[in-house]
């Protein structure tokens, strides 16, 4: 008998979170989670997300083994932001079985009327920038830092409960970092060319001195880049500052970029280490032994760098600010050996990073779509 049944215990909770290495297992495309920062993740008295939300999450059982795991969740700021709340469903997972699937989508499904809420969306993992979507195409390489691997059954099982794209779809594009391309070399040139005609936008990088000063502007920008986009949400501080925060010990504070127009932040525009060219080979530090497979690979440096979050408000797309911040990044980049950059995610309709990227020649070589279901009233 197939039930889906709550996460109650200690036990079941490990096995929540170790569920998807039996559906990964040898695909050579999974870059595993590091376990303990998803267990932070899905623990009320840790994880950013319950600061503004509540969750709880489910496994699919059949004969005592588990088949299939999902969350569900409200982010009552956005409930509060527009008026009526939605369930955010994440963490899903399951075999190739689509009854198991539409008994977990089922399961969201009354949860979400139990709480009075208008729909479902997602998927999110407890988090709207790491791993959201479910890839779509693209699966001639691994997914770069903060980007999913899902396998291709799980959006025919999406469409076949009833579920819908919320909207355009994100896109992952990979710009070769090669000087002696002609298109680069033409970005060049018209950077130049904006810098004369603009010398009140200036180009920095992080100013690690001042953290939560830097936290403060990306979260503004963020909100003030997205704003015009459908369903969307205002990211609270906090979210923000749990993404960010972290990383400043780590990163190459040269390489997260700001734009200023007169002072005011116009444009953000982070590169950091795709730590997943290690991750992949760590089995998300499981064991022990894990951890000695981590000092040996982080001694190799990356040859990706990953470009998130580009965020130019509408206020400044046709000024030059985005040409500034990437051909500013292709020069620090260059100049630090790495020899490919991936652009992940933006949308497809964006009309700033989408024109710009084609433009350089990136290819597109991944697409990860966010689902909805709208609830019929009565």
């Amino acid at each position: 008998m197939l039930e889906v049944l709550p996460v109650l215990t200690p036990r079941e909770r490990r096995t929540f979170l170790t569920f998807p290495w039996r559906i990964y297992k040898g695909d050579p495309l999974w870059v595993p989670p590091i376990l303990a920062e998803r267990a932070k993740t899905i623990d009320p008295r840790r994880g950013g997300f319950f600061k503004n939300g509540y969750a709880d999450l489910f496994i699919a059982w059949r004969d005592g083994q588990p088949l299939g795991t999902i969350c569900c969740a409200e982010d009552q700021a956005a409930t509060k932001f527009k008026g009526q709340g939605e369930c955010m469903i994440g963490f899903f997972e399951c075999i190739e079985d689509f009854a198991v699937a539409e008994a977990l989508l089922a399961r969201a499904e009354s949860w979400a009327r139990e709480h009075d809420l208008t729909g479902l969306y997602g998927p999110y993992n407890l988090n709207y920038d790491d791993s959201r979507g479910l890839l779509i195409a693209g699966r001639d390489r691994p997914p770069v830092l903060w980007c999913g691997h899902t396998p291709p059954y799980y959006a025919e099982y999406f469409d076949r409960f009833g579920m819908q794209r919320r909207a355009d779809d994100g896109l992952a594009y990979a710009v070769d970092l090669d000087l002696e391309n002609p298109k680069l070399q033409r970005l060049m040139r018209l950077a130049e060319k904006i810098r004369a005609r603009r010398p009140d936008i200036l180009v920095r990088g992080a100013n690690l001195k001042d953290v939560d000063g830097e936290i403060d502007r990306v979260w503004d920008l963020t909100n003030r880049s997205l704003a015009h986009l459908d369903g969307f949400t205002p990211w609270p501080r906090e979210m923000v500052e749990e993404m960010l925060k972290p990383m400043a010990d780590v990163v190459d504070p040269e390489l997260i970029l700001f734009a200023e127009v007169d002072g005011r932040p116009a444009g953000f525009f982070p590169g950091v280490d795709n730590m997943n060219e290690v991750l992949i080979h760590v089995n998300g530090l499981c064991h022990p032994w894990d951890y000695l497979k981590l000092a040996w690979h982080m001694r190799r440096k990356p040859k990706c760098l990953a470009i998130k979050s580009v965020l130019v408000p509408p206020e400044y797309w046709d000024t030059g600010v985005g040409v500034l911040l990437f051909a500013e990044m292709v020069r620090r980049a260059v100049a630090r050996g790495y020899t490919w950059a991936d652009l992940s995610i933006t949308g497809e309709e964006n009309p700033d990073t989408r024109p710009l990227a084609l433009h350089l020649g990136a290819l597109e070589y991944k697409r990860y779509r966010i689902y909805q279901k709208k609830f019929t009233q009565g």
